[in-house]
């Protein structure tokens, strides 16, 4: 099944600050350790890609992207018992319309804490996404 999020994901994602949820990140950092942080600004980019913002543009993730690009995020709603993997190649955005879009998509608390836009903007194309909820387990690929 090709990777095509959908309408309930996009909606969990976007309110995952509202509803106390938090999207986590993971990649391998430069001291080849793997290396977990939170990224609220993490958003639905397009149907196959995540996107978020890294406000500290000398940050770990930054210095490793272009060598280690591969990531992977968790979402879990207990409450509901509806869990999302996703597994993807980060890009660093370089195209000024694209960087734009990132930083506004994102949820305006977000937002606040980088009014200058001094981050930077990170795609991530998804090669695998796997949600997991009380209706079975559904796994898509690229």
């Amino acid at each position: 099944m090709a990777i095509k999020i959908d309408e309930e994901m996009r909606g969990r994602i976007a309110r995952a600050i509202d509803d106390g949820k938090t999207l986590t990140a993971a990649y391998v950092d430069e001291r080849d350790l793997p290396h977990i942080s939170f990224f609220g600004s993490t958003h639905v980019h397009s149907e196959d890609e995540l996107s978020l913002w890294v406000r500290n543009p000398q940050g770990s993730l930054l210095r490793v992207i272009e060598e280690r690009p591969n990531m992977a995020f968790i979402y879990g709603d207990i409450s509901s018992t509806v869990y999302y993997m996703f597994e993807g190649r980060g890009r660093v955005v370089s195209d000024e319309v694209e960087r734009n879009r990132v930083y506004d998509e994102m949820h305006a608390i977000e937002r606040q804490f980088d009014p200058d836009k001094g981050g930077v903007a990170v795609v991530v194309e998804l090669d695998k996404v796997v949600s997991l909820s009380k209706a079975g387990r559904v796994e898509m690929t690229r």
